[in-house]
Parts: structure tokens; C-alpha cells; sequence
């Protein structure tokens, strides 16, 4: 299996979903789009992997890069490839896909629990949420599902936190992938994010609990699993 991701920051990263590719022998390649790395070609991958980022999914004007992405995407998708949205990712596939992508009510940053919808509970992935655990989330904008996409998962601060699209396509709004490193340089990045908010965490108690960051990666394996087969 060839897994390449993009990456829009530098701050944004595959996280604890390289040791787990790296476990299983699979390549991984990637394009820092904030490099200025090429994108690669749908033929180049079996699995493309959407990170996420500040930017919001329909600031093509500002970033030149985002048309040209959002083509791999749509060519990715109709390809039959793998491909797995987080966060920014998720929406710029709702965007492929004709959703509208906009402001959530309020920001949602910090753990919150994720539950299964109805057709969720019938997912292989929608199933691992059973028990609605506890994840991680930073997004101030949220998608809305496309049509025939599954909706898979919602939260208390945010309805739309997952879908799939076909067999092949998966879009999460929160981050399973994120170590405590990882949510660290997040945190030093984005700072005014951090303002007050009744979804939102402060940075202590964000970063301070180390088993929820063991629990999202163990979740983040048996999602993959499920997934990727």
C-alpha cells in the first residue's frame, strides 16, 4: 500500500498515523503544499491523506495551490483511491463534493465526545464511536454532508463531525491523529484560538491528560483497520 499525504502548515502532520503506516510497511510519501511541493498523480498513491490547517477550504484566491488540490481530490475520488479527510481535509472533500463548507456556530477546540447517528451505528467506522468517546477537536468552520454521503458522527458543539462517501472515501472533522507534541505546536501556532468559548479548552486542559491522547491513537487504529482494510 502507497499512502501520500498533504500538508498545508507545518504544524500539521500524519501525527501518530506515521508509526502506525510504518508498523505495517506502507510507504509514505507526501507534498508540503506550503513548500511548494508538486502534487502527485492518483496513479502515484493507493491512499491520499487530507491534513488539516487555518486556512478555510474556499480561500483558493489566497493560496494557489488550493484549486490545483481540490482537482486531485475530485480525481482521486473518482479514481476509486483511499482517501481520508481531517479537519481542513474533510471539508475541502465536502467541497469536491458539492457541499457547502462555513462557520460552526461557535468554535469547538478541545475534548468533547463524538457520538454515532443513526446510520453511523451500521458503519464499520461509525460503530468504533459506540460509546461516544472523547476526541479532540479544533475547527471554528464545519461542512455540511453532500449528497449521498453517509453521515456518520455528530457532537453537542458541532452536528457534522463525519461522513463517507462510497467505500473509499472518509472525512473527519476531529483529530484522532494529533500526540501531545503534535497538539503542542498546535497550540503555539494558533494561539487566539484558544479565547474563550463554551467549546473551547484551555491550553492546559487540553495538552494536560495523557490517556486521552493514548485513547485517540488505539481509536485511530482500529478506524484505519476498519478503513483501509
Amino acid at each position: 500500500m502507497r499512502v501520500h499525504y498533504l500538508s498545508h502548515v507545518p504544524f500539521e502532520q500524519l501525527g501518530a498515523m506515521e508509526t502506525w503506516f510504518q508498523e505495517r510497511d506502507i510507504s509514505i510519501r507526501h507534498s508540503l503544499l506550503f513548500a511548494g511541493d508538486a502534487l502527485p498523480a492518483p496513479a502515484d498513491f493507493d491512499v491520499l491523506v487530507v491534513m488539516g490547517g487555518p486556512m478555510g477550504a474556499d480561500d483558493d484566491p489566497r493560496f494557489p495551490w488550493m484549486s490545483a488540490e481540490k482537482a486531485l481530490i475530485r480525481e482521486s475520488i473518482a479514481a476509486g483511491k483511499k482517501v481520508l479527510g481531517i479537519c481542513l481535509g474533510a471539508q475541502l472533500i465536502a467541497r469536491v463534493l458539492g457541499a457547502p463548507v462555513s462557520s460552526n456556530p461557535e468554535r469547538e477546540i478541545g475534548w468533547f465526545p463524538v457520538y454515532p447517528t443513526p446510520a453511523g451505528k451500521n458503519d464499520s467506522v461509525g460503530r468504533l464511536f459506540a460509546d461516544a468517546p472523547t476526541v479532540l477537536h479544533w475547527h471554528g468552520d464545519t461542512f455540511a454532508i453532500p449528497n449521498g454521503a453517509v453521515h456518520l458522527l455528530e457532537s453537542e458543539g458541532c452536528r457534522n463531525q463525519a461522513f463517507r462517501y462510497g467505500d473509499n472515501v472518509l472525512a473527519l472533522q476531529f483529530h484522532l491523529e494529533l500526540e501531545n507534541g503534535n497538539a503542542q505546536a498546535l497550540c503555539d501556532a494558533c494561539p487566539d484560538d484558544l479565547a474563550p468559548g463554551r467549546w473551547v479548552e484551555s491550553r492546559e486542559a487540553l495538552l494536560g491528560d495523557p490517556q486521552r491522547f493514548e485513547d485517540a491513537r488505539q481509536l485511530l487504529g482500529r478506524m484505519l483497520s476498519a478503513f483501509l482494510g
